[in-house]
């Protein structure tokens, strides 16, 4: 092999590798794919929306724009954290609208071959693998894949 050979034989096994920014909500480690994710902020100042779904948990201003907080909690059907002062939020866009997916913490970015995604295990919890795309199994733990639609999709959109 010829060092350039070897230098795409290389570019392309990083390629295929996928990004995914890792947050944790109850203590499990759960990824969302980075190309999704437009922003990490801290979630601050909301003004509640009467009569919204339950998982809503607000509106947000992020730099001039309004931004939806959607609860992961309340989406996976957990019990909110007691007030804290620092909530973390991952940006996301969906169908043209802005939304902040609220978790417990934001960690690092992973890289992961698409080839490691298992499907989620025939035990999982029928709310977390609605909102799942597959697992992968990490050294220490399982990292969830949220799949973003799966995640922003309400009832009330449904019924719309």
């Amino acid at each position: 092999m010829t060092p350039s050979s070897l230098n795409n034989t290389s570019a392309k096994v990083f390629s295929r590798q996928i990004e995914y920014i890792t947050v944790t909500v109850a203590g499990q480690l759960l990824g969302l794919a980075i190309d999704r994710v437009h922003d990490v902020f801290v979630a601050s100042e909301m003004t509640s929306v009467p009569l919204a779904s339950r998982e809503i948990a607000g509106l947000l201003n992020l730099r001039g724009r309004v931004v939806t907080a959607i609860s992961l909690r309340k989406r996976l059907h957990l019990p909110d954290l007691e007030a804290c002062e620092r909530r973390m939020a991952v940006g996301l866009e969906y169908h043209g609208e802005a939304y902040g997916l609220l978790v417990d913490e934001v960690g690092e970015v992973l890289k992961l071959d698409p080839e490691g995604l298992q499907p989620n295990p025939v035990h999982m919890d029928p709310k977390w693998a609605g909102l799942s795309e597959g697992v992968y199994q990490l050294h220490d733990r399982l990292l969830i894949i949220l799949d973003v639609e799966s995640v922003l999709k309400f009832d009330t959109q449904l019924a719309a």
